[in-house]
């Protein structure tokens, strides 16, 4: 079967939940104001592109590929980025919100946070050395069995992470952090 390639073209206020968007390769694309909520984007493949703007709630992502991809302003509410094309994943995430949502097992090396809201996202033994969470609220994020190494919290908030259950050599944090290191033994800091 043969694949569209579709390159370097502008879509602005679309609604795919009422237009399908085509199953194809998209390369330097930008999507302005879409909505994408409850969309089926599974294989679909997306690299170089941006989105500002957009909803993709609920979206589906089977097989979808996601290269090198610019998220603004964004909401990507309860994604499963775990049923993504593991290879080549990596995006940028810019004043997101990304609550609920699925890194399960993801190798997110490439990957970057600014100012993003991952309330109830899930860490589980995700690969995160070297991520940068840059202004994030992490409450009720879930963190098991996540490498961590050198990963960057110093000006995340709200995270519970268990030493115990996780590898967070060399990992940052603020002194006012700590507190989300030591809450399972729930202590009095002050």
């Amino acid at each position: 079967m043969n694949r569209d390639f579709i390159d370097s073209k502008e879509y602005k206020n679309v609604d795919f939940t009422k237009k399908i968007l085509e199953t194809a390769d998209y390369e330097y694309c930008n999507f302005v104001n879409c909505d994408f909520s409850d969309s089926d984007l599974s294989e679909i493949s997306f690299v170089e592109c941006e989105f500002d703007n957009c909803n993709f709630s609920m979206a589906k992502l089977y097989g979808t590929t996601l290269k090198d991809l610019i998220f603004t302003n964004c909401k990507l509410l309860g994604l499963q980025f775990d049923k993504c094309s593991p290879y080549f994943f990596s995006a940028e995430f810019l004043k997101c919100t990304l609550d609920v949502s699925s890194f399960y097992k993801l190798d997110l090396k490439n990957i970057k946070f600014k100012a993003c809201s991952l309330i109830k996202a899930d860490f589980t033994e995700a690969i995160m050395t070297g991520l940068i969470f840059h202004d994030c609220n992490l409450d009720k994020a879930i963190f098991e069995n996540t490498h961590i190494d050198k990963a960057d919290f110093r000006t995340a908030i709200n995270y519970s992470i268990d030493p115990e259950k996780n590898n967070i050599n060399q990992a940052k944090f603020s002194k006012t952090g700590l507190e989300g290191l030591l809450i399972k033994y729930n202590l009095s800091i002050d």
